[in-house]
C-alpha cells in the first residue's frame, strides 16, 4: 500500500473511534453498566442468594489481579475420610499452620472466597471431641475455599449449660471482629462425611446435619433444625437469633425451627447422601440436666420470639483467647439474673 494511503486509512480509523466514543456517550454508558453489573454479581453471591445474575461476568473478571473462587470448589470428591483420632493441639498446629492463621481464621490465597463464614461451637468439657472436630473441619473448610473462622464459646464453671445462649454470644462476638456474612452453628460431636456438603451462605436457613449415623442416616422428623444449622447474618437478625432461656438439655432446636417459620423462611437441606455426619459417641453429662421447663417455653415461642433472643442478650466476657486453631470465648451467662427474670413469666422454671 502507498505510504500516503496508509496515513489516510489510519486517520479514518481514528476518526471513527472518536465518533463512537462521543456518540451520545453510549460507549461510556456501556462501561458503567458493566461495572455495576459486576459489583451486583459479587454482592448477590456474597449474600448467599440463589441468583445467577451475571455469573459469567463474575467468573471471567479479576479483582486485584485475583479471580473469584469457583462456585463449586475444584477437587471435591464426595465421600471423605473421617478422622476419629484426636491429635494433640501441637500436632494439629503443625498440620494446619500453612493454611490457618491465629484465631482459627483461614482463607484461600489463590482466589477470592465467595463466602465469609463464622463457625460457632458451644462447648463444655469435651476436649477430645474438640480436637477431633478441629482436625476434620479445618481439613474440609480449607478444601472448600472459604474465608472462615472457628469460635469456641464456653461458659464459666458451675453454671447450668445453655447451648442456645452460647450461640447468640458467638454470633454477637464474631460480628464485632470481622465482616462475616453467614454463620454455621455447630455441635462439637458431629463430623462431616462428604466434602460436597458446603459450609456456605444459604439462600434459606439450611439444616446441615440431615443424615447422622446415630439415627441410621434418617431424618428423625421434618421440622428438625438441630445439630448443625447455617444462616446468613440477615437470617439470624430477622429471627432474633436463638432463645436465651433454655437452661439445660433440650428444646432450643425446636424453638429455633419455629422462629425460622415465623420469620417467613423455609428450612433447606442438601440431599441425605451428601449431608451425612458421624457422631462422636459420648455419655450424657450429669452437669447438663434435662430442661424440665422446655415444653412450656416451646409452647410460647410464637409469642416470645421477638423479645427473647439477640435483642435481649445479656452476658459478660471473661476471657478471649486466640490459638492458631480457634478463638475461644469464655463468658458468664449471668444465670442468677436471667433465671429470676424468666420466673416472672414462668414461675416453675
Amino acid at each position: 500500500m502507498h505510504p500516503r494511503l496508509k496515513i489516510v486509512v489510519i486517520l479514518l480509523a481514528v476518526a471513527t473511534t472518536i465518533h463512537i466514543l462521543l456518540d451520545d456517550g453510549a460507549f461510556f454508558s456501556s462501561l458503567a453498566s458493566f461495572n455495576f453489573d459486576y459489583h451486583t454479581s459479587i454482592d448477590t453471591i456474597s449474600e448467599g442468594t440463589s441468583s445467577t445474575l451475571n455469573e459469567s461476568v463474575v467468573s471471567s473478571t479479576t479483582v486485584n489481579d485475583t479471580s473469584l473462587c469457583p462456585a463449586t470448589p475444584k477437587g471435591l470428591v464426595g465421600k471423605i475420610r473421617v478422622w476419629m483420632d484426636g491429635p494433640s493441639y501441637d500436632q494439629l498446629e503443625k498440620l494446619y499452620s500453612s493454611s490457618v492463621e491465629k484465631g482459627g481464621h483461614s482463607y484461600p490465597h489463590n482466589c477470592i472466597a465467595r463466602h465469609k463464614v463464622a463457625i460457632i461451637v458451644p462447648y463444655r468439657d469435651r476436649d477430645t471431641q474438640l480436637r477431633i472436630m478441629l482436625h476434620n473441619l479445618h481439613a474440609l473448610l480449607t478444601k472448600q475455599q472459604l474465608d472462615y473462622g472457628i469460635y469456641i464459646v464456653e461458659q464459666i464453671a458451675n453454671q447450668t449449660f445453655n447451648r442456645a445462649k452460647l450461640m447468640n454470644v458467638g454470633f454477637d462476638q464474631a460480628i464485632k471482629e470481622y465482616g462475616w456474612e453467614c454463620f454455621v452453628f455447630h455441635d462439637v460431636d458431629l463430623l462431616p462425611e462428604d466434602d460436597r456438603n458446603l459450609y456456605s451462605c444459604p439462600a434459606q436457613p439450611r439444616h446441615m446435619s440431615v443424615a447422622v449415623d446415630k439415627f441410621n442416616y434418617q431424618l428423625p422428623y421434618g421440622s428438625i433444625f438441630g445439630g448443625i444449622s447455617a444462616l446468613t447474618r440477615e437470617h439470624v437478625e430477622k429471627i432474633n437469633g436463638f432463645s436465651n432461656d433454655y437452661w439445660g438439655w433440650g428444646g432450643e432446636d425446636d424453638d429455633l425451627s419455629t422462629r425460622v417459620s415465623m420469620a417467613g423462611y423455609k428450612i433447606s437441606r442438601y440431599p441425605a447422601e451428601i449431608a451425612r455426619y458421624k457422631m462422636i459417641k459420648h455419655s450424657h453429662e450429669s452437669s447438663n440436666k434435662i430442661n424440665k421447663c422446655r415444653y412450656k417455653l416451646m409452647g410460647k415461642t410464637k409469642q416470645r420470639w421477638m423479645s427473647d433472643g439477640i435483642s435481649s442478650l445479656n452476658y459478660n466476657v471473661t476471657k478471649i483467647e486466640k490459638s492458631l486453631l480457634f478463638t475461644r470465648i469464655i463468658v458468664d451467662l449471668l444465670y442468677d439474673e436471667s433465671i429470676l427474670k424468666l420466673r416472672k413469666t414462668f414461675p416453675s422454671c
